[in-house]
Parts: C-alpha cells; sequence; structure tokens
C-alpha cells in the first residue's frame, strides 16, 4: 500500500519536503519505489509489524537457537567470494572477554556497501538474530545490527523492532534508520492535530507527533499499541468526517420531487405482474416511493443478493418518475449487460414499452438503448428520443456520459454494478438533469455494514435478502482438474443439460491462448497461486475450451457458442440470442456474463482455474444458473485442489470450499474481505490509486468506525462547514486531492 501525502497539516514545510533533499540519493530512489517521496509520506509509511527485541546476552552465555541481541566492538572485517560465487562480508566483534562472528551473504558485492560502510574497525554496535553454529563456533548470519554509543546502549537494543516493507533495494532495517532521520527534527508545533483536542480526550487517544514517534520508535508494545489505535481512528474520523459532510449536503439541494400517480404506469405495469412481490421487495419499493415524492434527492444504495429481484424493484421506481413526467437512465458496465437489462425491461412492460408503436398500452413509455457500437441511425434515434423525452428510460452503458446526450427531464439515475463506474463518470451523467436528479446505487455483491459505512457512508442502505419464489437452489462442487475422470464428468454433466434442453456456461479467465495471464487476483496469495498455476499448466482461454469441448466425444453434436469482450457487438448478441433459444445451448465465455445475464433454461456452470477468480465473482457466476423452474449445478475447477496442492494453494482452496459449503452471499462476502487486500476493498481497481486506510480495516475494526462515525457526527452539527476545525478540514482536502474522492463520493 502506497503511502500518500500527506494526512497531517503542515505549518511549515517539513512535512513537503523531498526525501531527496534529506537523504542519500540511492536511499531515496528506493523508498520512492516503495512509495514515499516526501518526509509526510515517510511518517505514515507505517511498520507491517514489530517483533520481540530478544534478550541481551553476553557473548559467553549464547545457546545455539536462541533469538538474542548481542553488544560488542568491532575487532576485524574482511570481505572475498565464496566458492559459489557470492560476496561475503565477514565481521568479529568482542566484548571484552568473548568474541563472535556475524556473516552477511549477497549475491552482488554493491548490496553489502552499507554494511561495510558502518561496520568498520573500532565501531560498537547491537546485533539481533538467532544463533547459528558453523565449524564448532557460535555465530550470527545476516542478523539486524546498528551502530550505538554508550548512553543508548541500554535502552535502545531492547526496544521493539518495527519491520517495515522493503525490497530488494532497501531492507526494513534501512527504512528505519531513514524514518529516524526524518523524525529526530519533527517537533509538536509542526504539525496541525486533524483530531480536535476535545475528541482526543474523550477517547483517550494520543497527540499526533506523540503517535508518530511511537508507532515508528516504540520503547514497549503498549507504545505502538496505542500509536496505532490513535492513527487508526484519526483515519476513520478524517473520512467518517467527509461522509457525513456529504449526505447532509446531498440532503440540502433541491431535486423534483416525483410522487406516485393514481391510473399511471406503475399502476398497469403492478396489476400485470404475473408474480407476488416478496415482502423485502415491498418494502424497499415503499422506502424508494417515499424519498422519490420528496425535494431532498434521493441518495440509496440498494444491495442485494444474486436473484433478489433487484431490477423489478429498481423498474417500478423508474416508472413513478416516468409517471411524473420525468425520464430514467439506467448505467450498466457492458453493452452485454445494457443489452440484458433493455431485453428485460421490455420483456417485463410488454405493451407498457412501446408508445409509439401500434398497439401500445394508454400508458405506454418507450424504452430505448444507446451503447458506443451502435450503427450510426440507430444511434441518432436513441439520443433523439432522450432529448425530446420520448424515451422515458434509457439504458447504457459509458456512450450515455458522451457530450452528444441530452435529456428532457432526467428525473432518476439507477447506476448498476456501481463498483466498476469512477465517480467523474456517475458526476457527468447526474450533470445532464437540469435539477438534481435521485440516484438509485444497485449491487448484487453483498456488502457487510462496516463497509457500507466506510465506503458508501453517505448513502442510505435498503438490503433485499429473500430470493423471489420459483428460484431453484444451486449445488456446488470443487473439481480437481488434475483427474481425468472427474473432468470427463464434468463435461458429462454439461452435455446431459444440454441434451434435456437446459442451457451451460463454461467460463474461462483468459480470451486466447497467446494472451498473458491476467494479473494475480485481488488476494495476496495471487502470486503463490499464480506460479503454481503456471508451473501446472496455462490459464484455460475460451477460444482453447471451445475448441476441446467440440472434440470432447461425450459433447459429440451439440452446439458451443463463444462469447468475450473482443467480438463485435452484432457477434456478441448473436451469440447469446444463439444461446437463449436453445440453438447453441453451450456458451463458452470470459466474465462478461458474470452480471445481469438471465437465461432460465441455464442449469449448468462450469468455472475454469476458478482460483483465479474472487469469492463474490464466483458467487456471481454462480447467481447465473438455477434462474427457472430447474435446479442449478455449478462445477468450479481448479488445480490447486487435490492431493498435489501445497501450503501456498491454502487461502485459495479456503475460498473454493467456502462456495461450496454455502450460498449465503452476506458470509461469503465477509470471508471475501478478511482475504482480500484493503485498497481492493475500497475500490481502487476502480479508481487507478491505492487506499490511503493504512491502519484502518474494515472487517475488523467496526467498532472504531461506528465510534468515528459518531464523533464525526456530534462535530458536524456544531460547526458544519468545518471553520473552526480547519487541521481537519485541510486534511480531508488533502485525501481528496489523492484521489480519496474516488472511495467517497458514492451518490
Amino acid at each position: 500500500m502506497s503511502p500518500r501525502a500527506t494526512d497531517a497539516v503542515v505549518t511549515g514545510s517539513l512535512l513537503d519536503q523531498r526525501l531527496k533533499t534529506l537523504l542519500a540519493p540511492g536511499t531515496a530512489r528506493a523508498l520512492a519505489a516503495l512509495g514515499p517521496t516526501t518526509v509526510g509520506d515517510l511518517l505514515r509509511f507505517y511498520p507491517r509489524r514489530y517483533v520481540d527485541p530478544g534478550t541481551l546476552t553476553a557473548l559467553g552465555d549464547l545457546v545455539k537457537g536462541d533469538r538474542v541481541v548481542v553488544v560488542g566492538e568491532v575487532l576485524r572485517a574482511s570481505s572475498r567470494r565464496t566458492s559459489g560465487g557470492k560476496s561475503l562480508f565477514e565481521v568479529t566483534i568482542g566484548d571484552g572477554h568473548d568474541e563472535m562472528r556475524m556473516v552477511f551473504f549477497a549475491q552482488h558485492a554493491g548490496r553489502l556497501g552499507y554494511h561495510q560502510k558502518v561496520l568498520q574497525r573500532g565501531c560498537r554496535a547491537w546485533f539481533r538474530g538467532t544463533v547459528g553454529q558453523y565449524k564448532g563456533a557460535l555465530e550470527l548470519t545476516h542478523p539486524e545490527f546498528e551502530a550505538i554509543d554508550d548512553a543508548a546502549l541500554d535502552e535502545r537494543a531492547t526496544w521493539p523492532k518495527a519491520v517495515y516493507p522493503a525490497s530488494a533495494s532497501i531492507d526494513s532495517f534501512q527504512v528505519a534508520k531513514a524514518v529516524a532521520t526524518v523524525l529526530g527534527p519533527l517537533h509538536p508545533g509542526e504539525i496541525d492535530d486533524p483530531l480536535p483536542e476535545d475528541v482526543r480526550a474523550a477517547h483517550h487517544l494520543l497527540p499526533l507527533v506523540e503517535a508518530l514517534n511511537l508507532v515508528h520508535l516504540p520503547h514497549t508494545d503498549a507504545d505502538w499499541r496505542a500509536a496505532r489505535q490513535r492513527l487508526r481512528f484519526e483515519e476513520a474520523f478524517v473520512l467518517q468526517t467527509e461522509l457525513v459532510r456529504r449526505r447532509a449536503q446531498a440532503a440540502g439541494r433541491l431535486a423534483a420531487a416525483r410522487p406516485g400517480r393514481a391510473g399511471g404506469l406503475l399502476e398497469a405495469f403492478d396489476a400485470r405482474l404475473p408474480f407476488t412481490l416478496t415482502a423485502g421487495q415491498r418494502q424497499v419499493g415503499a422506502e424508494l416511493a417515499a424519498e422519490l415524492a420528496q425535494t431532498a434527492p434521493m441518495q440509496r444504495l440498494l444491495q442485494g443478493e444474486v436473484g433478489s429481484g433487484k431490477t423489478v424493484v429498481a423498474l417500478r421506481a423508474m416508472l413513478q418518475v416516468v409517471d411524473c413526467g420525468g425520464q430514467a437512465a439506467l448505467l450498466a458496465p457492458t453493452e452485454v449487460l445494457a443489452a440484458q437489462h433493455l431485453s428485460t425491461l421490455r420483456a417485463m412492460l410488454g405493451d407498457l414499452a412501446q408508445a409509439g408503436q401500434l398497439g401500445a398500452a394508454d400508458q405506454a413509455t418507450a424504452v430505448t438503448l444507446l451503447t458506443g457500437s451502435q450503427p450510426a441511425a440507430v444511434r441518432r434515434q436513441a439520443l433523439a428520443d432522450a432529448k425530446s423525452g420520448a424515451a422515458g428510460i434509457v439504458v447504457g452503458t459509458h456512450a450515455l456520459l458522451g457530450d452528444q446526450v441530452q435529456f428532457a427531464d432526467l428525473g432518476l439515475v439507477v447506476v448498476d454494478e456501481q463498483h466498476r463506474f469512477g465517480v467523474e463518470q456517475r458526476d457527468t451523467l447526474r450533470t445532464k438533469a437540469a435539477t438534481v436528479p435521485h440516484t438509485l446505487v444497485m449491487t448484487a455483491t453483498p456488502i457487510p455494514r462496516t463497509v457500507a459505512m466506510t465506503v458508501f457512508g453517505d448513502l442510505e442502505t435498503s438490503t433485499l435478502s429473500q430470493v423471489p419464489a420459483g428460484r431453484s437452489p444451486v449445488t456446488t462442487h470443487v473439481v480437481p482438474a488434475d483427474l481425468p475422470a472427474w473432468m470427463a464428468r464434468t463435461w458429462q454433466r454439461v452435455a446431459d443439460a444440454a441434451r434435456a434442453g437446459q442451457r451451460a456456461y463454461v467460463v474461462a479467465p483468459r480470451i486466447d491462448p497467446d494472451d498473458p495471464d491476467p494479473p494475480g487476483s485481488e488476494y495476496d496469495d495471487a502470486p503463490a497461486d499464480a506460479a503454481g498455476a503456471t508451473e501446472r499448466r496455462p490459464l484455460a482461454s475460451v477460444v482453447d475450451v471451445a475448441a476441446r469441448l467440440a472434440a470432447e466425444p461425450a459433447l459429440d453434436g451439440v452446439g458451443i457458442g463463444l462469447l468475450h469482450g473482443r467480438m463485435t457487438s452484432e457477434a456478441k448478441d448473436r451469440a447469446f440470442a444463439d444461446f437463449a433459444s436453445g440453438r447453441v445451448p453451450v456458451l463458452v465465455a470470459t466474465t462478461v456474463i458474470e452480471v445481469g445475464v438471465d437465461v432460465p433454461e441455464a442449469t449448468v456452470m462450469v468455472v475454469l482455474d476458478a482460483d483465479r477468480f474472487g469469492i463474490s465473482q464466483l458467487h456471481q457466476l454462480r447467481g447465473r444458473v438455477g434462474r427457472g423452474s430447474q435446479p442449478g449445478l455449478c462445477l468450479l475447477v481448479s488445480s490447486v485442489v487435490g492431493s498435489s496442492n501445497t501450503a501456498d494453494d491454502a487461502p485459495a482452496v479456503a475460498r473454493l470450499k467456502a462456495l461450496e459449503a454455502t450460498t449465503d452471499g452476506f458470509e461469503l462476502a465477509r470471508l471475501d474481505l478478511e482475504q482480500r487486500r484493503e485498497g481492493d476493498v475500497l475500490g481502487a481497481a476502480q479508481s487507478g490509486t491505492a487506499s490511503s486506510l493504512r491502519l484502518l480495516r474494515v472487517t475488523r475494526d467496526e467498532d472504531v468506525i461506528v465510534t468515528a462515525r459518531a464523533a464525526a457526527q456530534r462535530l458536524l452539527a456544531a460547526d458544519p462547514d468545518l471553520s473552526a476545525h480547519p487541521a481537519l478540514a485541510q486534511a480531508i482536502a488533502a485525501r481528496l486531492t489523492a484521489g480519496e474522492d474516488d472511495f467517497l463520493d458514492r451518490a
């Protein structure tokens, strides 16, 4: 996680000072590669962990295997090449009674330059490491070390040792030395604390400068724990203050009220519904209807399990707006999903979506599609329908954001799978309205409460947890890719479904065999998983899998189609239509079918190299089957399961086994967040920046987030524009300048 300047406000220029003006050029370059380029960056480059300092031990009392701290004077130092070609730097120290050898190896002599510079004859230093033995003599190999003076001897050597993120160019000890260099001249008056004094006192938190000193140079374990507690609270407090402020600002804007209308389109639609809404759908629908009727703009997040019926809830909200003479725009992340939404909305509305056509209902509106790959004539007509108001509902992709797109009266913006859009894109669509439009954000990825508070804290949240009647259960099994009999059975199940008039998806992570492997997954174990997968076999590709399945005896005579992002819009539509109709009952695809695709006859989902996908993504894919009357089957194929898996594969195996054990999306979401890197949780993949949350963890720190939010609400109630708290205001501004607004502005 790359540190970003800067979370505190500088009264001078100390924190903005470039590290290259304070440190050796090589050290500054190495730190810049890790992230820090200024003093402020480096102070916020927190240790990853702390290690027990060990016991200060006399050289004559050492025991092999003990972790120790020893102190001595360098008596001899020499460098040479080993028989294996490595560089070796050997130091002998003495304490006046005994001697001991310290040994350092490196592939290149330059890597030992710092050691040779510091550990010269006559230097007094302490060394920390585990006692080993070579040719009968005890020694420390690659110990941590630091030159000391007598005044620091008894104190510094026994402090907890901070361990920092490091690289081949700079180790943890060198990072610690650089941090100590910039901490030295730091005094309380040089940094304004974003946490007001009364907030610190109420929650028993350290002042900022003291916390920065103790997080880097703790004297005891209690020191760094107290420092991290304060810094963690600060992260939560700064974020929550901005979220609470944004919610208040949004509530103060003026939107056009869109109350329900008797005898209108919504009433006609409800009368024709062929099913009964669930209790959850009715409750959320009432919430949306009430908020749309107000002049305060609706700002609501609608989350729901796969298949929980979010689309019909959103459509009813859109129809209420259309009944009041307004328009609704539905923004989807892909053309496949946009086309699917168009088809679904038109099918649900029937003749209520045929305004301007023969046979249209009296209350009918038009639903139109706008994408980037439409033929020019079709696109011109869609633009005209949006501008004139002829289209009450406009469904589109990023093409909706174009300068040419205008609306007659945009009253509601619905964003599906919102995490795929940046804040500027959502803002662009909202600016196409004469007044502030109401906003409904939808996601099929269950969001635990702490994430909702941290990432969507300026939105009200509604949740659909019930699955409508008629949805069939989905059974999930993990399939070892290295067992031929299991794979043969997998393809037989696909063939059986196809011949029974059902449909089957086969998902692969790549499009073409020559494509590079996708980047490592969002999990910390990705490098190990990726390396293991590469050694076992290349990742599956859509093109290669389709060819292999065409030659599979069990699938002889079964139509096999392809669907991926490089196909033209026409080719995608044709492939999906062939699949939906049953002309081609097996569809080999990338994750382009992950969300929104609804084929009731689809009963089998096979995901190849499933360990390369995230839990939420696999849960979404699984939701594509079992959408009709027939039960669904999801087969997660992976080479990291079975007898040959290693310890490195354990996290991936745990993910797959969790999916096999439960279909509870909220339970899976919790596991997902426990394994994921924090930046991904907060949307870094969408914003293009790393998360600035370094200590706060949304899966672990719910109590901190709740407490910080309450403190932020109290402060803003008394000082809504933060005029009495300039340090806090500037801390928020610094984060927004660094790109944090992409995490915050979800409205």
